[in-house]
């Protein structure tokens, strides 16, 4: 028997390089390969096959594109009476028609007296200020008209408080609201009208018989649902009720320093409120008060039963799809019988062949959310050029997993329809 050199590597019995994760990792890899190739392979019938997921994961992205565009929407241009402030006006706006009614005939409309007794009597505020309006008039400069212009009356404060900014000249002044002077701060939209080419500020604007002096000009704000927001006039209050309207009804803005603040601020607005229309403990508000909430949770009930709605079409359109894809993959068990036959004689486990077919059915309907996905990212920019729309990340991620888990699902009954194959009886079919 020979001996080995010393330089010789004494040998060693071969071991396993990998252990089971390695196995399942190249049937995973494997079964992904396959399922592409069959989805190339057989166009006509993958698009057959995957059309229900598609459509599933394309509608339920896109209303929940257009859901959260709204959101956004609303939050900015309606929802946003500015940070930390609520309004206390006539009704409470978050409430069924039938509520409404009875309230629109029991709450007595807010006062300037209301206004006054708030500011005097209840203590913490950042701000508060006061707005009348409802008034639509016509406005005229030289030959120029615009017509159905929105005119409010407003307290100095409102500057503090509301959405318009200062784009140049000044806002109402204390001054002016003293002494009811004849001034007016104006929309962007009077002075594209008006003033395309001169100065506005000094100017004076004939707004329902009345001739007003131009102090200051507001920021462009945009539009809301397709309307302008730009087309507005505002004066001091105390001008307002000279000569539109003694005792008008008026909506109080109050300013919180802090988001923390605002419930016992709001409390505080309540509690005199009720002391001062004498309503019992047991009474309720013959007011409202409002706050940005108010209107996101209005909004938030409404688009939850338009969401539901889509879930159900969502779920027939996947379990449609689903029973598409199960009917495939069981085409594909009895197609490719002698195949199965030939690998478990090989030393393919159940396991092995139940794997592969699950992961194939996985990558079939994950393809469809895939491309579902692609025609909602399309479909939401074209709705945002139009409308409004933001595809939300979870979209995505949802449409995704849901499409997948279609796939997996569907597919154990094909898989484990292989995987229980005799192979015997398998490779006696034809290859």
């Amino acid at each position: 028997m020979e001996k080995l050199t010393s330089g010789q590597p004494a040998a060693q019995n071969p071991r396993p390089k990998y252990g089971g994760l390695y196995n399942a990792w190249v049937t995973a890899r494997e079964a992904f390969w396959i399922a592409l190739e069959a989805l190339t392979t057989h166009k006509l019938r993958s698009f057959l096959t995957l059309l229900g997921v598609v459509i599933a994961t394309t509608t339920l992205i896109v209303v929940m594109s257009v859901i959260n565009g709204m959101n956004l929407y609303i939050a900015d241009h309606i929802a946003n009476l500015g940070t930390n402030t609520f309004i206390l006006s006539q009704f409470k706006w978050a409430q069924g028609s039938e509520a409404w009614l009875k309230a629109r005939q029991r709450n007595r409309p807010i006062r300037m007296e209301d206004y006054k007794a708030l500011k005097e009597y209840v203590h913490g505020y950042k701000s508060i200020g006061a707005t009348a309006s409802g008034n639509r008039v016509t406005a005229k400069y030289g030959s120029r008209t615009l017509y159905d212009i929105s005119l409010t009356g407003v307290t100095p404060s409102m500057i503090d408080i509301g959405q318009q900014k200062v784009a140049y000249g000044r806002y109402i002044t204390e001054s002016d609201y003293l002494h009811s002077a004849p001034v007016c701060f104006i929309g962007q939209d009077l002075v594209d009208k008006f003033f395309p080419n001169v100065e506005p500020l000094g100017k004076e604007v004939r707004i329902s018989g009345g001739l007003f002096r131009v102090i200051g000009v507001a920021e462009r704000i945009g539009t809301t649902f397709g309307q302008s927001q730009d087309s507005f006039v505002q004066i001091p209050l105390t001008t307002y009720q000279r000569l539109f309207m003694a005792r008008p009804s008026i909506n109080v803005s109050v300013q919180a320093w802090s988001s923390a603040q605002m419930l016992p601020l709001e409390d505080e607005v309540r509690s005199l409120m009720r002391v001062r229309r004498h309503l019992r403990y047991n009474q309720e508000d013959t007011f409202g008060i409002n706050a940005s909430e108010t209107i996101m949770s209005l909004w938030q009930r409404l688009t939850s039963s338009i969401f539901a709605v889509t879930i159900g079409v969502v779920a027939v359109f996947m379990v449609v799809g689903g029973i598409v894809i199960m009917n495939i993959m069981l085409a594909s068990v009895t197609e490719r019988t002698h195949e199965i036959g030939i690998r478990k004689s090989l030393g393919a486990r159940r396991r092995d062949i139940l794997t592969q077919f699950v992961i194939e059915s996985a990558v079939m309907a994950g393809a469809g959310g895939l491309i579902g996905v692609i025609l909602a990212v399309l479909i939401s920019q074209i709705v945002e050029r139009l409308f409004t729309s933001a595809v939300p990340l979870s979209g995505i991620v949802v449409g995704l997993i849901l499409s997948t888990a279609v796939g997996l699902f569907f597919g154990i009954y094909p898989a484990s329809k292989a995987a229980k194959l005799d192979p015997i009886e398998a490779l006696r079919m034809e290859g």
